[in-house]
């Protein structure tokens, strides 16, 4: 995540978080003329469209104050799907045994893209079993993840 997705996701998830769901990802997308920010959200219960109406209502008004953005966006909130964003540690301990997709900022044994099943979360990291060989991902390595659902048969 950036460091300027960050600073939105810090002014933006105690509004969310008032509202009873969780920030899971906040991402600026396009470019400066026709830019999105785009809100993943969660609930206990899941998402319904009136949940990101809501969120989207207070959110504007937020961004309408606090104007942390130059230049024309659109804003979009969604739930997070069935690939859903895995951003924080918990996020990545919530899915230990599923299949992810995660991509790292460098190579890691000659390669940055990973796709297998998460086997343990560490302090320090993830590791992910692809074909039968294990990889240790440090966090701070980890440029995106994402569940990898095998929509065809269940998870183990």
């Amino acid at each position: 995540m950036s460091s300027r997705d960050q600073v939105l996701e810090s002014l933006l998830s105690p509004a969310v978080n008032s509202l009873g769901y969780e920030l899971i990802l906040a991402e600026r997308t396009g470019s400066h003329e026709n830019g999105v920010l785009r809100l993943y959200i969660d609930g206990p219960l899941g998402i319904s469209v009136d949940d990101c109406s809501r969120v989207s209502r207070q959110v504007s008004a937020l961004l309408d104050v606090e104007d942390p953005i130059s230049g024309h966006y659109s804003l979009e909130v969604s739930s997070p799907g069935v690939d859903r964003p895995l951003v924080s540690p918990d996020h990545y301990r919530s899915y230990v045994g599923h299949k992810v997709k995660i991509t790292t900022a460098r190579h890691i044994d000659g390669r940055r893209r990973f796709g297998g099943h998460l086997e343990e979360v560490t302090e320090e990291g993830v590791i992910v079993d692809v074909d039968g060989e294990a990889y240790e991902l440090p966090f701070a390595e980890i440029e995106s993840g994402k569940l990898n659902p095998d929509l065809t048969k269940s998870e183990k």
